[in-house]
C-alpha cells in the first residue's frame, strides 16, 4: 500500500538538516514494522510561538529599516498574510547562519525566529548575500524592533497627540516641513494620532518677508487655516494635544501662537542646528532669564525678546522715538541654539506672564504694546500662547528686515485676537 505523509529524508541525506528517526507504519494498520526511517526535524512553528511573534513585532518585518506591515497588500490593501518566519540559525547546518550547537528544540522558539517579509527572507537567506547577516547582528534586529513596539505600544491612550506644521518664507529662504522628520520628536512621551500632519503651510508663496504683500498674504492663509483645520476639530473634540513644528518669520509664529492660546494643551518644538534634529537633547543646561525694566514710563511702551541676538536700545528708540519705555527679556550670552528643552519654554511662558500684567499695570489695556522678537522658533510661538485675548493690551509685532534697514512694522494684533 502506497505511503500516505510528508516526504522522509535518510539517514545519508547530504542536505545537512537535522535528523531524527521514526519507526513507521503501514496505513491500515496497527501493527509497526521494524524498519526505521530518517526524518527531518520538523518546520511546524507551534502555534503559540506564533501568537508572541506576531504579538511582539505588532505584525511588522523586523529587518532593520523595513518595518513593512504583514497582515495586508501594499497594494491593494486588502487583508493578507504575507508574513515569513526566518530562522536566525539556520534551519539546515548547511544555511547561511549554521545551527551547529544549536539543539533541535531551539530552532523552532521564539528567540530564534524573526517574522519578516518576503524580500528581507530572501536577503538574510539568499546564497549571495545571507552570510553578510550574521546571527548577531540579525538578533540584534530582532531586540531593537522589539524593545520598540513595547515602547510605543505602551503608551497610554491618552497620549496621543495630532501634529501641527506651519511653514513661511524665511527671507529667500523656504521652509520645507515633513512628518517623517518630526514624527520622531514626540516620542516617547507621545505618539502620532495620525500619520497625516496638520499642515498650515502656504504653499508655493512667491512673496518675500521683504514684499509688501507678505504679512497680510501669510497672516489671512495662516487664520483661515487655523479656523478650518485647528479650531472647527477642536470644537468637535476631535483634537486633545497638539504638537507644534514650525519654521517663519517671528511675526508669524507669534501670531500662531496667538491663534492657538493656552486653551488647548500643546507641545512647541524647537528644530536644533547641531545636530540638525527636531529631538530635545538628553540634558539641557539652565537658562537664567534677566529682565531689564524702563527707568522711565511716559513713552510708548516696547517689549524687546532678545534671546537669539542682542538688541540696542537705538534699535527700538530708531522706531518709537527716544522717550520709548523698554522692557527687555534676555539672557547673558543670547545664541539661536538657546531653548533645549520644554521646561525652558514653560519658564519662559511664566515669565511673560508676568511682565504682561507689569506693563498694562503701568500703561493700561488701551495702550499698544509694540513687540520687537529676536528668539527662537519655538519661544516666538510660545510668546504668542501666553496672549489673553480679552485681557491683554494690542500688539504691534516688528521683524527685522535687514535688506529695509532694520526693524518694520509687520502685524498688528488688536484686543480678542487677530482680525
Amino acid at each position: 500500500m502506497k505511503q500516505v505523509g510528508p516526504r522522509r529524508r535518510y539517514i545519508n541525506n547530504p542536505s545537512g538538516d537535522a535528523i531524527t528517526t521514526k519507526r513507521r507504519r503501514n496505513v491500515g494498520s496497527d501493527a509497526p514494522t521494524s524498519a526505521l526511517v530518517a526524518t527531518e526535524v520538523t518546520r511546524h512553528v507551534p502555534t503559540s510561538v506564533q501568537c508572541m511573534l506576531w504579538g511582539k513585532t505588532a505584525g511588522r518585518c523586523e529587518f532593520a529599516g523595513c518595518n513593512k506591515i504583514l497582515w495586508k497588500s501594499s497594494v491593494t490593501q486588502e487583508q493578507v498574510n504575507i508574513a515569513q518566519k526566518a530562522h536566525i540559525y539556520a534551519f539546515s547546518v548547511r544555511g547561511p547562519r549554521s545551527n551547529r550547537g544549536i539543539s533541535q528544540g531551539d530552532l523552532n522558539n521564539l528567540g530564534n525566529l524573526m517574522l519578516v517579509c518576503h524580500e528581507c527572507h530572501r536577503k538574510i537567506d539568499g546564497n549571495q548575500h545571507g552570510a553578510r547577516y550574521t546571527a548577531a547582528l540579525l538578533r540584534s534586529m530582532k531586540a531593537e524592533h522589539e524593545r520598540r513596539i513595547e515602547r510605543v505600544s505602551g503608551i497610554s491612550a491618552n497620549k496621543k497627540t495630532h501634529l501641527l506644521l506651519y511653514g513661511a518664507n524665511v527671507g529667500e529662504h523656504s521652509s520645507p516641513l515633513n512628518y517623517a522628520d518630526a514624527a520622531p520628536a514626540v516620542f516617547p512621551g507621545r505618539y502620532p494620532a495620525s500619520d497625516v500632519p496638520i499642515d498650515l503651510t502656504t504653499v508655493n508663496n512667491a512673496f518675500l518677508d521683504r514684499d509688501a504683500g507678505f504679512w497680510n498674504v501669510e497672516a489671512k492663509n495662516l487664520h483661515v487655516k487655523f479656523g478650518q483645520r485647528v479650531r472647527e476639530r477642536l470644537a468637535a473634540g476631535a483634537i486633545e494635544h497638539l504638537s507644534v513644528f514650525a519654521i517663519a518669520p517671528q511675526p508669524l509664529l507669534i501670531l500662531l501662537g496667538t491663534l492657538m492660546g493656552d486653551i488647548v494643551p500643546a507641545d512647541v518644538y524647537q528644530r536644533h542646528r547641531e545636530p540638525p534634529t527636531w529631538n530635545w537633547p538628553t540634558t539641557a543646561a539652565a537658562v537664567q532669564f534677566e529682565v531689564r525694566r524702563p527707568k522711565k514710563t511716559y513713552g510708548p511702551p516696547a517689549l524687546v525678546l532678545a534671546l537669539s541676538a542682542t538688541v540696542n536700545t537705538e534699535r527700538i528708540t530708531a522706531v518709537l522715538g527716544a522717550n520709548a519705555s523698554i522692557w527687555t527679556v534676555t539672557v547673558a550670552a543670547p545664541h539661536n541654539d538657546l531653548i533645549k528643552s520644554g521646561e525652558q519654554l514653560s519658564e519662559l511662558r511664566s515669565l511673560l506672564r508676568f511682565i504682561f500684567d507689569e506693563i498694562k499695570a503701568v500703561f493700561g489695556e488701551a495702550a499698544t504694546l509694540h513687540i520687537f522678537p529676536a528668539c527662537s522658533v519655538s519661544a516666538a510661538v510660545e510668546f504668542g500662547r501666553v496672549r489673553m485675548p480679552k485681557a491683554d493690551m494690542p500688539w504691534q509685532v516688528y521683524d527685522q528686515i535687514q535688506a529695509l534697514g532694520g526693524f518694520l512694522p509687520t502685524l498688528a494684533i488688536p484686543n480678542g485676537g487677530y482680525c
